[in-house]
């Protein structure tokens, strides 16, 4: 939703400039919150449009992709590669083409540890009390129009 940049990638686009970027991209990683407008941001046509040696990652929520869709691009050899720690439906069926896929990697959606977010709770309540007794706005505020 918002074009931030983000340290180490050459550039952030929000879901309405996909399109334009997506031939020449060599990775598309899809870090975006599960919503309705967002279900399903990478389809037949999103692939269609990625060049041969692209390598799509989504790290967000397995339903921003269409499985199928994926599936068949890959075996078809249409995008180079798929990296997902999401999947939808999710967990991933057994027997499903993606576990064969020799150009699809699925790892678990575990990259936060107690010891890693702890701390940074702890941190945020600190924040938003201080935010509160000063009159602020706080953080994480649930964004109800948004979806999340």
């Amino acid at each position: 939703r918002r074009p931030a940049e983000v340290p180490g990638a050459d550039r952030t686009v929000t879901t309405e400039q996909l399109d334009e970027v997506l031939p020449g991209a060599q990775v598309v990683m899809i870090a975006a919150a599960a919503t309705d407008q967002t279900r399903g941001m990478i389809g037949e046509a999103q692939l269609e449009a990625m060049d041969q040696d692209a390598v799509l990652v989504n790290i967000a929520r397995g339903t921003l992709v269409d499985t199928d869709a994926v599936t068949q691009a890959l075996a078809e050899g249409r995008i180079l590669g798929y990296g997902a720690d999401v999947t939808d439906p999710e967990p991933l069926p057994d027997g499903h083409p993606l576990w064969d896929e020799p150009r699809c990697i699925i790892t678990p959606h575990t990259a936060d540890t107690p010891e890693m977010c702890v701390p940074l709770l702890d941190a945020r309540i600190e924040r938003n009390l201080q935010a509160r007794a000063e009159g602020r706005e706080l953080e994480g505020l649930v964004d109800v129009e948004g979806g999340y």
